[in-house]
């Protein structure tokens, strides 16, 4: 049985008279319209709801829309709203339920950002190619990490695992195999970053720009950017066509406000910037530049460059390309204040350019005066501890710190001087070690009446997350640290095996002292709390580049 609407007819106003007719009956036109709209719409509902039901009745709603309803007959613009309301995920399952819908998936305003975070493997290509199509050309937020394969440690992978006999030539043979690895996955990255930069290049609502290469793992055992390079790109024309790719990039911007290129290879020349407009980077917001193997005393920007960014308010560089005329030119009344300010302190570039033209405490003075809430950010990579005491400047507006050590350790001092200068500041203290000692992790409290960490967590009121790796921690030490700071450490990460015990703690037979010890943390932190157990589950200390970079981003975009 068909249901028919019954809309109520009133009499028309001012029928009586010729003028009142004419308005009765476009009264009447906009009633029958009406009706019609909300038949069609009732149609449609039924359509999608999908009811079985006789062969008579389904024609009868049918030729009630006057057309056949279901989720095909929807209008793009109306898919395109419902697509806005889910994830990408399911915006992807949803668009396989027809060719229509699948049209609909790529519409602008439904890929405002794209992050991507890419394996360099061959299998991610053609994958890339196909997104990069389809958003490449309208995206205006674009965030691209690549990470390269494990399999470059040496265990397995494209041309097979190193088990060949040691004694027949079995380390020549796996080198070679690292080796071929090696130039395979080079090659995959130059590949991966063309497709992204060709499908950006005529972009002009592009208004992010962040790129992340993982170049780390292409570095272990020294700088292999010549050797390697070399062979897969002999005559230089990829990293060329890399290069003058990025800078057309940049000179046909024109709504660009953050550019972030972190530890890429062969992609950020000194001359880049140069491409940038007057007006793009007079509003320019955000810039992070991060390589640590421009050679000699290259660098990426200049003082003279940067006095074109007047809009700046985060940045991020190598702290030897901050110099003292960078800090003056910031501290300039035309600079809008800076309120964010990345440092990458690596023992590579410390080895090849010098520490003389950084800014003295006067500078870092004129700069907080300038930018009252600015705050620094600071991850040093193998420093040693007499340069530390150098960068470690009193007036800077210390907020975040991370040591990452593979050769030299930091020593206790450093951590006193940093609680002692940085306590109405400090919020964040990673201290991480792989130093490979037989004799175990060193003690920060050796000869000290105070334990540096404990002294730490007294002295900055606003710590709030705190993580070591290959440093001693004291049990009883540890139990201070979290009463002291009690539910504002937030995160507090230790690792097992840094973990000691004194002698008393372990002579006692009626305390288990590792179920005393999450006892007390737990009972101090105000929530439940754990020792890390697997060190390879911590993202700053497998992938410290990835993890100074995705923070040195949440920070600046916390402003």
């Amino acid at each position: 049985m068909l249901l028919f609407l019954s809309v109520p007819q009133p009499r028309p106003p001012g029928a009586r008279t010729r003028a009142g007719a004419a308005r009765a009956a476009r009264w009447r036109r906009r009633q029958r319209l009406r009706l019609q709209q909300l038949r069609r719409l009732r149609g449609l509902l039924r359509g999608l709801r999908g009811r079985p039901g006789a062969g008579g009745r389904r024609r009868g709603r049918m030729a009630l829309c006057g057309q056949a309803a279901g989720a095909a007959s929807l209008p793009s613009e109306l898919i395109v709203h419902i697509f806005s309301f889910l994830p990408a995920p399911d915006r992807l399952r949803a668009s396989a339920s027809c060719s229509h819908w699948r049209e609909c998936l790529f519409y602008p305003a439904l890929w405002p950002q794209l992050r991507v975070c890419l394996r360099v493997s061959p299998a991610e290509q053609p994958r890339l190619e196909f997104l990069m199509r389809k958003c490449g050309w309208f995206v205006r937020e674009l965030r691209v990490e690549f990470a390269a394969e494990n399999y470059l440690s040496g265990g397995g992978g494209p041309g097979g695992g190193g088990g060949a006999d040691p004694g027949t030539g079995g380390e020549e043979v796996e080198a070679l195999q690292l080796s071929t690895r090696w130039l395979e996955v080079l090659r995959t990255y130059l590949e991966l970053v063309l497709c992204v930069l060709v499908s950006i290049r005529n972009n002009r609502n592009l208004q992010k720009f962040s790129l992340f290469g993982d170049i780390s793992v292409l570095q272990q055992q020294g700088n292999l950017s010549n050797t390697y390079l070399n062979k897969v790109d002999p005559d230089g024309k990829k990293i060329k066509q890399i290069q003058q790719l990025f800078e057309e990039i940049l000179s046909n911007s024109r709504q660009l406000k953050w550019l972030s290129c972190g530890f890429m290879l062969e992609i950020v020349t000194p001359t880049s910037l140069s491409s940038l407009s007057n007006s793009i980077a007079n509003t320019m917001e955000h810039l992070s530049l991060l390589d640590n193997n421009i050679p000699g005393n290259s660098t990426l920007i200049t003082a003279v460059e940067l006095e074109r960014f007047v809009n700046l308010r985060s940045l991020a560089l190598d702290f030897c390309d901050f110099t003292a005329e960078m800090a003056r030119v910031l501290s300039d009344s035309n600079h809008v204040p800076l309120q964010r300010l990345s440092l990458l302190v690596h023992n590579v570039s410390v080895m090849h350019k010098s520490l003389d033209n950084m800014p003295n405490d006067e500078h870092w003075k004129a700069l907080s005066r300038r930018s009252p809430s600015l705050r620094v950010y600071i991850m040093a990579f193998d420093i040693k501890s007499e340069d530390m005491l150098k960068i470690l400047k009193p007036s800077i507006p210390l907020e975040r710190i991370h040591f990452d050590s593979y050769i030299t350790c930091v020593s206790g001092a450093i951590v006193d001087l940093i609680s002692r200068q940085y306590d109405k500041f400090l919020t964040h203290f990673i201290l991480m070690n792989d130093v490979i000692d037989t004799s175990g992790f060193p003690d920060l409290s050796d000869n000290r009446n105070e334990d540096p960490l404990v002294l730490l967590a007294w002295r900055c009121t606003k710590l709030s997350l705190l993580a070591i790796h290959g440093y001693t921690v004291w049990a009883h030490n540890l139990i201070a640290i979290a009463r002291l700071r009690g539910c504002n450490l937030k995160v507090l990460e230790v690792t097992e095996e840094s973990i000691d015990f004194d002698q008393g703690e372990l002579a006692d037979q009626d305390v288990d002292p590792v179920h005393n010890l999450i006892e007390q943390v737990s009972l101090g932190l105000g929530q439940p709390w754990h020792a890390v157990m697997d060190i390879e589950s911590l993202s700053v200390f497998t992938e410290p580049n990835r993890h100074f970079y995705r923070e040195m981003q949440s920070f600046s975009e916390d402003i």
